[in-house]
C-alpha cells in the first residue's frame, strides 16, 4: 500500500506540474521569444505531446489513487483531466488546427470560429489545472 501512496503522489505530482509548467511558463515563452511564423508551428507540433502527457499521467494518477484508496475525489479528478485531454487532443485539436488554416488562408468566418474553439480549449485547460491541483491537495490532506 505504502508503493501505490508514493506513486500517487508521485503521479498527482506530474500532472499538475506538467499542467502548470505548459500553461504558464513554456506556452507564453514560446509566444514571446519566438517569431510568430516560427511560434505557430512549433507550439503545434508540442501540443500533441503535451497532452499525451497529460492523458498518460492523469490515467496513471487515477489508477494509483485507486490502488491506494486515496478516495472517489482523487480518482474522479485524475480520470476527469485525462479524459478531457483526450478530448481535446483526439477532436478540439484537429478542428483548432484546421480552423487556424482555413483562417491564414483568408476564411474571415473560419478566423471566428477558432477564436471560439481556442478560447474553449484554454478553458479546459484551466479546468484540468484546478482539478489537478484539487486533487493533490485532497491527496496530500489525506
Amino acid at each position: 500500500m505504502e508503493w501505490f501512496q508514493a506513486l500517487t503522489t508521485l503521479a498527482l505530482g506530474g500532472l499538475f506540474g506538467g499542467i502548470l509548467a505548459f500553461s504558464a511558463l513554456f506556452a507564453p515563452l514560446v509566444f514571446t521569444k519566438l517569431p510568430m511564423e516560427q511560434a505557430g508551428p512549433f507550439i503545434r507540433a508540442v501540443f500533441p505531446w503535451y497532452y499525451l502527457y497529460v492523458i498518460v499521467f492523469g490515467f496513471l494518477s487515477a489508477i494509483f489513487a485507486g490502488l491506494a484508496a486515496a478516495g472517489f475525489w482523487v480518482l474522479s479528478s485524475s480520470a476527469i483531466v485525462a479524459l478531457a485531454s483526450v478530448y481535446t487532443r483526439q477532436v478540439l485539436m484537429l478542428q483548432i488546427n484546421e480552423l487556424r488554416d482555413r483562417e491564414l488562408a483568408g476564411d474571415v468566418a473560419a478566423g471566428a470560429e477558432f477564436k471560439s474553439k481556442h478560447r474553449l480549449s484554454v478553458i479546459i485547460n484551466s479546468v484540468q489545472l484546478l482539478l489537478a491541483g484539487a486533487a493533490l491537495v485532497c491527496w496530500a490532506w489525506n
